[in-house]
């Protein structure tokens, strides 16, 4: 919220050291009982409540009278009664202007004001439910009631507060906030608010249903169709994807070897949408080297990935014929190991092959140390290790949701999606069947990551920084990626968004990241 709390009234706190300050009154009544005296005007900044150091002067004429206060303190007569009195009062109005302002900014706010507005000041004080109020007519329409409460706190801040309330198992006041929450979003509205609707829905499960196990909806056909509509629709994520293939190329180009077979290990394929991209981009460089020989092999595993043997064969299939077409030789190979059986030998890497190890978005489902002492994510890292890679790609989104504690978690959730949503504003419109269908499966993703815990919680997503302190501790060192890949990926996202200023590609610690009005949402970095 950026309004702050105006400064002080030395006069306003006077009157109520001596007065009473009992339950909600009205500002007539409490003028007619403490009588305030006019007072020259204060210039004050306006600025976030912090501790204030007031130095005002008590009005001796005032000790003699009975005090009821705060604390019902009934008789108030000597200095040092006083003085604690002031100090207790003082603690009050200042978590009372907490409680108004709902305000987690640090900026200090540079305006001033006098104390002619005191009394609107003085109205929110004496009666602070009134400005937290939520209208109880079930016919008052969402946006006039969005509408008089965005007057007081932003729709994020209510967000927090309700994860805040949920987690300290206030689950009345909890409910009130995602009433409120809901009342301020819209299916159909802004991004902000189309994202807030799915996040209070994520809320009100997590409160009043419990932890539960939604987990199996990202597995099903409708949520694996969304996903590739993200991949293929979204421009962070297919860039993303282009960028694991640009490495992969440039590793195979300096590898010295003559015959440059690449063999790719991929722990889940999708629907090969990155495989498409990386045909295309095989063709073209057998071209540019007047036909020398670029092969391609690719494994994956029917254990890790979603959908079977069966869904898998077919994208195999297709990508098959579509190598065919460019006259790429393509091998591919699904195979029924678990994680321990992994080894050169079990996957038929031959000497001649430049081995690259493909993690596109799945590391986040891998549960690390605080979900399981089985710690699949590392697990996977030191055997990945093992099979000495040429390279290894891992792209991921760049979004805090693993450790994080559950309020940091519902806020973060928030912010990263309504910005994915208001970037497929500049590209996808609004009903357009194929976003329909993506911000669907944003919704189960966002409940998913909300409402659920442990194991059920699928994706588990860590920011780059500590994505790239595991892989270090994995014994992976980090290749820079090139500058001319940076280049070459501005100038695809140039023309795939029509020059749209709003979308980003900027080098981020080594890696390359995508992202939309300065933050990033997808982020791929290079491993050996």
């Amino acid at each position: 919220m950026s309004s702050g709390f105006p400064g002080r009234y030395p006069g306003f706190f006077n009157n109520i050291i001596s007065g009473s300050f009992i339950g909600k009154r009205s500002l007539a009544e409490f003028q007619q009982q403490n009588q305030f005296r006019q007072q020259p005007p204060v210039y004050l900044r306006n600025v976030k409540p912090r501790v204030y150091n007031y130095n005002n002067n008590i009005n001796n004429n005032n000790n003699n009278q009975q005090t009821p206060d705060v604390s019902s303190v009934s008789n108030m007569s000597s200095s040092s009664s006083v003085s604690q009195l002031r100090s207790d009062t003082l603690s009050r109005l200042q978590q009372i202007e907490k409680e108004l302002l709902f305000d987690d900014e640090d900026d200090v706010g540079s305006g001033v004001t006098d104390n002619s507005d005191w009394p609107e000041t003085v109205r929110k004080l004496m009666n602070p439910v009134q400005v937290k109020k939520i209208s109880p007519s079930p016919t008052t329409s969402s946006s006039s009631s969005c509408a008089s409460s965005s007057a007081t706190v932003s729709l994020k801040q209510l967000i927090s507060d309700a994860a805040e309330a949920i987690t300290d198992g206030k689950l009345d006041h909890a409910t009130e906030l995602i009433t409120r929450v809901e009342q301020c979003s819209n299916a159909r509205g802004t991004p902000e608010q189309r994202v807030g609707f799915h996040v209070a829905s994520a809320l009100r499960t997590r409160a009043h249903v419990g932890l539960q196990s939604n987990s199996t909806e990202l597995f099903q056909k409708e949520h694996i169709m969304s996903t590739q509509l993200l991949y293929d629709k979204s421009q962070c994520f297919k860039l993303a994807f282009v960028a694991a293939n640009n490495v992969i190329m440039q590793t195979v180009s300096c590898s010295g070897r003559p015959e440059r077979n690449i063999h790719v290990v991929d722990f889940d394929i999708g629907h090969g949408l990155q495989y498409v991209y990386l045909i295309h981009a095989i063709a073209a460089a057998r071209r540019a080297d007047n036909g020398i020989p670029l092969t391609i092999k690719l494994t994956t595993f029917k254990h890790f990935g979603n959908g079977g043997v069966e869904r898998l064969t077919l994208v195999g299939d297709g990508l098959k014929l579509l190598a065919n077409k460019f006259g790429v030789a393509f091998v591919y190979n699904v195979l029924d190991f678990k994680l321990s059986q992994i080894s050169k030998q079990g996957l038929a890497i031959a000497d001649g092959d430049v081995l690259a190890v493909n993690f596109a978005f799945k590391l986040n489902k891998f549960p690390d140390e605080s979900v399981s002492m089985e710690n699949l994510r590392d697990e996977i890292l030191r055997r990945v290790k093992a099979l000495a890679p040429s390279v290894v790609t891992v792209a991921e989104k760049d979004l805090n949701t693993n450790t994080a504690s559950f309020t940091a978690r519902a806020n973060e959730v928030f912010g990263y999606y309504e910005t994915f949503v208001d970037s497929f504003d500049a590209t996808i419109p609004k009903d357009n069947l194929d976003r329909v269908k993506i911000e669907e499966g944003l919704s189960r993703r966002i409940v998913n990551s909300v409402a659920c815990e442990g194991r059920d919680r699928v994706e588990r997503c860590e920011v780059f920084g500590k994505w790239r302190a595991r892989l270090r501790m994995a014994g992976f060192d980090q290749k820079p990626v090139s500058q001319v890949t940076v280049d070459s990926l501005k100038s695809k996202v140039n023309s795939g968004t029509r020059g749209n200023p709003g979308f980003s590609v900027k080098e981020d610690s080594g890696g390359v990241g995508f992202g939309w009005l300065g933050r990033t949402l997808t982020i791929v970095s290079a491993w050996q």
